[in-house]
């Protein structure tokens, strides 16, 4: 019995490709990725898949791995975002997000529920965040979302800790995958325009002022390889330069 990754997505793809762990393991890495998204048939949609997925992976007796978020719209805009302290959802994503989560753990299949942070890799969709950024900056004018800021994670990382985990038989747990460094809007164009080697014109749009920290203690104590990712004031840089650089 080998892994099974369920979606299309970028996400989806890159752990196709590059998890090389074979667990007996049904990773479902699809359904609504958009923080935005307030359509309430794509979050049926997504609840049919979620129940559907359970109940297989519970009949073969599969570890059903459900890829959650650590958004501002699940863990609220300000404070720490703990795993076992109770979610504060700002959004219809974050609500929908954490009911999927308690459908799986009320499913009675056996799970390991990831709850990522802003997921950033090759072939994203153009409408996620560093990729819509990086092609306005290119158009000549941005719009940055003063009070907004970010929690940026390489997908090679997030890669690595779902192997490790895999690896180790974790399971029954829910945990952040996050670089644990929230990133101001204004510092990720910036970062962008160094990369790119050009400058916008800047637009601003106000939203409310977003505080949030990720804890990353359970990840780090499950996977002490992430000392070794860089996270830290140069993470940022490293990734828009793999990522957004000139020629991609």
């Amino acid at each position: 019995m080998t892994t099974e990754i369920v979606g299309g997505g970028f996400l989806a793809r890159y752990l196709r490709h590059h998890l090389t762990h074979g667990a007996p393991a049904t990773i479902l890495a699809a359904g609504v990725s958009d923080t935005a998204e307030r359509l309430p048939e794509r979050f049926h949609r997504e609840a049919a898949l979620v129940t559907e997925t359970a109940r297989r992976c519970r009949e073969r007796g599969r570890l059903l791995v459900f890829l959650s978020s650590a958004s501002t719209g699940l863990y609220g805009r300000r404070g720490e975002g703990r795993e076992d302290a109770p979610a504060q959802p700002s959004s219809p994503y974050g609500r929908h997000k954490l009911a999927m989560e308690r459908l799986v753990a009320e499913s009675g299949v056996r799970r390991l529920t990831l709850r990522l942070s802003h997921v950033v890799g090759p072939g994203q969709n153009p409408r996620q965040l560093l990729p819509s950024l990086a092609g306005q900056i290119r158009a000549g004018v941005v719009t940055v979302h003063r009070g907004a800021s970010r929690d940026l994670i390489d997908v090679r990382h997030v890669t690595m800790v779902l192997d490790r985990l895999l690896t180790r038989g974790v399971d029954d747990r829910t945990v952040n995958v996050a670089s644990g460094t929230s990133v101001p809007a204004a510092r990720i164009v910036t970062a962008l325009e160094t990369a790119l080697g050009r400058s916008a014109h800047w637009t601003f749009h106000d939203v409310p002022a977003e505080t949030l920290a990720v804890s990353t203690g359970e990840m780090r104590s499950l996977v002490p390889e992430t000392a070794g990712f860089g996270f830290g004031p140069d993470y940022l840089h490293d990734l828009v330069r793999r990522y957004a650089g000139p020629t991609r």
